[in-house]
This record gives C-alpha cells, structure tokens and sequence, in this order.
C-alpha cells in the first residue's frame, strides 16, 4: 500500500526526519492561506498522488506570491497528471500540499529498500540528487552507495556516520545525516514498510539537512499490526479494479490485454500468462484466486474480470491439490448462469477430483471450451479470442 507525500512527511517526522513547515490545502483559497501561516517568501506547491516524477508532469510549482500560489492550485486540483509511473490513464490530483522554499545547495538521493535475495533491508544512497534511481544506474553507478543492515542489530550509528562520509557530507552535518538516516530505518523497521525514499533529501546554503520529499510503501499483509496506517490508503489513487479485488480478498494486477485470467496459485498464473504471450494473444489481468477457491470466490472472480471493458476472452486455468476440481467446475457453471457471459470461455482443469469436474462442465449445456494442457488452454483462448473479435 502507497501513502501520500504528506503522509509520509508527517510519520517520519516523528522518527526525527528533519521537514520544512507545510501544510494540506483543498481549494485554491486553502492553499492560499497555508502561505500566510507558513511565513516566508516562496512556497512550492505539490500535487498529491501516488507517482512520482510529478515535476516533469507538472505536479509541482514554485510560486513567490500568494496569487500564484492561488492560481496553481487552480491549475491542479482535478487536475490528470500523467507520468511514466501512471501509464496513460494518468492519475487526478483532489489534494494539494503547500510547503515552505529553501535554499538548495546541494542534492542527495536516499532509500531504504528490502533485498529479498539478501533477506535485509538495504540503503541506497547518492550524492546525485534529484535523479531517479534507475537513470543513475545506468549514467553514473559508481555515485551509488550501498549498506547492508544486519537484520538481529538493525542499522547501527557507525552504518549511518559511514554513509554521511560516503555522501560528502561535512563535519557540521554528520549529527543531521545520523539522525536523519537512523529516523528512516527505525520508521521502516516499527511499520512494515517495505520502501522508505527521500529523493530529494537537500543540503541548504545555511548548511542544514532537509526531506524535501519523501515517499512510503507498506506491506499489504502486516497491515492488520498498523490500523493507524490501513486508514491512510487512498482508493482514488488506486486502479479501480486492483482495489475491488482487495476489498473482496482476492490477488489481482490489471493488464493491458485482452483475455482475462482467473488462475489459482501465483506460479501457476504467471505461467499462463506467458504461454497466452506464447500462444499469440496478450493477457488482461494477473488474477490468483488461491488454494482454497470455492464456488462462490470463483463467481467473484468472474465478476472482478468481466467489469474490465477490455476483456475479450476468460481463461479459467485450475490445478486442484488442497481444492477440489467438482467445486471449481460448479463455481464456474454457476457463474456462467448468473453473469450470462457473453465472451469465450476455456476452462482447463487438473488435480484432484479432475474427472468429475470435467463431467461437470461437458453435462452443463453452456458453451465452455474444454482443455487437458496449459498449452492447449492457451491455445484455444486466443483461437476463441480472435474468433470472437476477428482481430
């Protein structure tokens, strides 16, 4: 789960992540009034979604007047901002955070990721600033700094002091950097998080270390532990069909494609998928039901893929070890009757119980195309695909 910039902001802070005065503005006369309690001379106006490269979209502006800072909020609100992160559809700005200037000396790239190779969190530093991550690793990888933390001691003081060092940090600034360092570690060691990034993280001219940004992400399933963080998702941000997938308990990525999968088991899935690719067709969503899919999960997920208007096929692809293939047959036989599917249909079934489930579909009298491999499920799906469409 992603949180907004504000958000983050406001729990790091906590931990001593060091932040410029700034507040959260709605309505263009909202932000206007954030500057006269903010103080100062200029302010810089953010929109808030969960992207980033929101600069280059034009999400943020600087502004040296409160009209200007009245008509770029204008500019925003209800705004779509498309960024190499939201894909075409661009995601709509409905919040505004208005945040005090500074005077920018110097810029540092900072996060805090999980290595799941390593099993341990890793800090990725550098002194290159303002860049993404990935443009610096391919322009200057030797400007990156890496630090492995040991997960029985967590990130240790000396750790946070090297890395200071390693950035080009001067003496006065240590302290800063250690605070700042050990802050964001503790805030994503305490909340699950599984990605801490501060990108800018600024050196001022008067010689202070500042968070001009900041970005958090959290494991979806140690959210029951952070109730307090559950209440910060944000839907409106979210693909809608993802978030109706969550709310019914159900594992789903949208896709740009056209056959919609509904699979149990994530190996399983992914495999399917490439053998759509495979097979000459492009699948529409990644969709694992479970282990334990009943009749009723498995309607859910027929409706969850059909309320995509660019589903065109559904290849329903079940190995049944702890289920049962009669259960899942019913479960689609009963779905088919309550949707009145109006797209192609090919089931492939295997594991336990795997002739009666057969039985099952063949005895329904509904157009289900019936397969015995995953390479001819595949097959079949995009046949019936480009039957049905004629592309």
């Amino acid at each position: 789960m992603d949180i907004h910039e504000y958000q983050a902001k406001e729990i790091l802070s906590g931990y001593g992540v060091p932040f410029g005065a700034g507040g959260l503005a709605y309505s263009p006369e909202q932000a206007s009034y954030r500057c006269t309690e903010i103080g100062g001379e200029v302010w810089v106006v953010k929109a808030q979604i969960h992207s980033g490269a929101r600069g280059k979209a034009g999400g943020i502006k600087v502004c040296k007047t409160e009209d200007e800072v009245w008509a770029a909020a204008d500019e925003l609100l209800g705004k779509k901002l498309i960024t190499h992160q939201t894909g075409p559809q661009g995601k709509v700005c409905h919040r505004l955070y208005i945040e005090e200037g500074c005077n920018i000396d110097r810029e540092i790239y900072l996060a805090f990721v999980l290595d799941r190779a390593a099993e341990r969190v890793t800090v990725v530093a550098s002194a290159e600033g303002g860049m993404e991550i990935e443009q610096l690793a391919v322009e200057k990888p030797e400007s990156i700094v890496k630090i492995s933390v040991e997960p029985a001691v967590g990130m240790q003081a000396f750790q946070a002091r090297e890395l200071a060092f390693a950035l080009g940090l001067e003496k006065s600034q240590i302290n800063q950097a250690v605070t700042t360092f050990l802050g964001c570690y503790r805030a994503m060691r305490d909340l699950d998080a599984n990605m801490v990034e501060i990108n800018p993280l600024v050196v001022t001219k008067e010689g202070k270390i500042i968070a001009v940004d900041a970005k958090m992400s959290f494991d979806d399933n140690a959210l029951f532990r952070h109730p307090n963080i559950s209440e910060l998702r944000d839907k409106s941000q979210e693909d809608p069909r993802e978030m109706r997938a969550s709310d019914r308990g159900l594992n789903y990525v949208g896709l740009d494609g056209n056959i919609g999968c509904i699979i149990n088991g994530a190996g399983l899935a992914m495999a399917s998928m490439d053998m759509i690719m495979h097979a000459g067709g492009k699948p529409a969503n990644f969709l694992d039901i479970g282990g334990g899919a009943s009749a009723e999960r498995t309607a859910k997920a027929f409706n969850l893929v059909l309320s995509d208007d660019k589903v065109e096929c559904i290849l329903v692809n079940i190995f049944a070890g702890i289920n049962r293939c009669d259960w899942i047959a019913e479960g689609v036989v009963q779905a088919v009757k309550q949707i009145e599917l109006k797209v192609p249909l090919v089931v492939r079934l295997s594991g336990t119980n795997v002739e009666a489930g057969r039985k099952i579909i063949k005895d329904s009298g509904l157009p289900i195309i019936s397969a015995d491999t995953l390479q001819e499920a595949a097959d079949k799906a995009v046949a019936a695909w480009k039957e049905a469409t004629g592309k």
